[in-house]
């Protein structure tokens, strides 16, 4: 591209895809050899008979987060909303393996037209309302918008709270760790729930299935992680004194 020229507005009204028959493959064999490495271990609950369409919820720490989904849903496929920035140089394929675009912290009402469009065409609507990584290994503050956004759906919705995930490569330092992987997949809502449920109680909800502390977790398990580097970095997010 010349730099003297003006760059291409991205395209934010493109509907969403059905991730392709033939790229579905790609991200089994680019997740489930990464996942099964880590020992992750999935507990299911009311999840058993669930089928698309549905929301779900997931926490965010890393980009093994995309895998452990994947694992998670598997042989199902997704729609995934993610950030414009990722859609730089690989926009063809993020958009064909079924990634939404979404500006951060903007309201959207292409992005909720294009969630509607994915649960009516049978698919699973996975989303991410943490909208980064987590800084410290515990839940960022969900928004108010979500338990509107369940009653406008109608749809049955599912929490995916991963554990390990920011331990293995926290966003201030992404030496990898040898740490093991788990997930808590579970129904939290069904369909008749997020039609009828007040707002307040569907966000309360939501809260408390994907509320989690990496390092309480870290100490339950007696997880020991040996790294010499392992503090490199951690002055990233120490941005006021503790006096």
């Amino acid at each position: 591209m010349n730099p003297t020229m003006p760059a291409e507005k991205f395209d934010m009204s493109i509907p969403p895809v059905r991730q392709r028959w033939f790229l579905r493959p790609l991200t089994w064999f680019g997740s489930l050899p990464d996942v099964w490495l880590h020992h992750l271990k999935i507990n299911r609950s009311q999840v058993e008979t669930l089928k698309p369409p549905y929301l779900l919820l997931c926490t965010h720490m890393a980009f093994i987060d995309f895998k452990v989904t994947t694992a998670a849903i598997f042989p199902h496929r997704a729609n995934y909303v993610v950030a414009i920035d990722g859609f730089i140089g690989r926009e063809w394929l993020l958009r064909n393996v079924g990634a939404i675009c979404k500006r951060k912290f903007t309201n959207d009402l292409t992005m909720i037209k294009h969630i509607r469009q994915v649960i009516r065409n049978g698919d699973i609507l996975a989303l991410y309302p943490e909208a980064r990584y987590s800084q410290i290994g515990t839940t960022a503050v969900l928004p108010d918008s979500l338990g509107k956004l369940v009653r406008l759906l109608k749809v049955p919705v599912a929490v995916l709270n991963m554990h390990g995930n920011y331990l293995q490569s926290p966003c201030w330092n992404l030496s990898r760790r040898n740490v093991p992987l788990e997930a808590d997949f579970s129904r939290i809502m069904t369909a008749e729930e997020a039609a009828a449920l007040p707002v307040a109680q569907i966000n309360q909800r939501i809260r408390d299935a994907m509320a989690y502390d990496e390092y309480a977790w870290q100490k339950k398990n007696k997880i020991q992680i040996e790294l010499p580097e392992n503090a490199r970095g951690l002055h990233k997010i120490l941005y006021q004194c503790p006096s």
